[in-house]
């Protein structure tokens, strides 16, 4: 009984240090900034339209005006698509759609290739992800399916 009531302090003590050393771990400034959630090509059949699209987490607080400049490999051909944006200290999650790109094929790799800045232009991090695409674009429509802000059908 005696043995009871004392490993009940040294197991709260111990429980207590570990808790702790893991919040001292937090945020030690060091590591990855940015962490990719998903990657997915979305093919918006009622606008004939496909475009790239990233979503990421930040991992440990951003430098204020912090940039994320990213590259994505052109299906069609020729330079690389980039888009840059500002990273707000609010977002949780980012969000990074292409522009809208032609003659994805199916089962093909595409490459993707981010840059975070901060905001003198100090590289903070670079992610290189590929992606691939289970649909072909082939199955899209030619022209868009519907108009405007409501989807309208096109009049033919």
């Amino acid at each position: 009984m005696f043995r009871a009531k004392r490993a009940h302090p040294i197991l709260l003590l111990s429980v207590l240090v570990g808790a702790l050393v893991l919040g001292a771990c937090r945020d030690a400034g060091e590591g990855d900034y940015l962490a990719v959630a998903g990657k997915i090509f979305v093919f918006n059949y009622r606008i004939a339209e496909a475009t790239y699209h990233l979503t990421l987490t930040k991992t440990r607080p951003l430098p204020e005006g912090s940039v994320l400049e990213t590259h994505f490999e052109n299906p069609a051909g020729g330079d690389p698509m980039v888009v840059r944006q500002t990273i707000w200290p609010l977002m949780e999650k980012i969000s990074v759609d292409s522009p809208p790109i032609k003659c994805v094929k199916a089962g093909r790799e595409y490459k993707v290739s981010m840059q975070l800045e901060d905001s003198n232009g100090k590289k903070l991090q670079t992610i290189e992800r590929t992606m691939i695409s289970d649909t072909d674009q082939s199955v899209m429509p030619d022209k868009p399916l519907v108009v405007g802000p409501f989807y309208d059908p096109r009049r033919r």
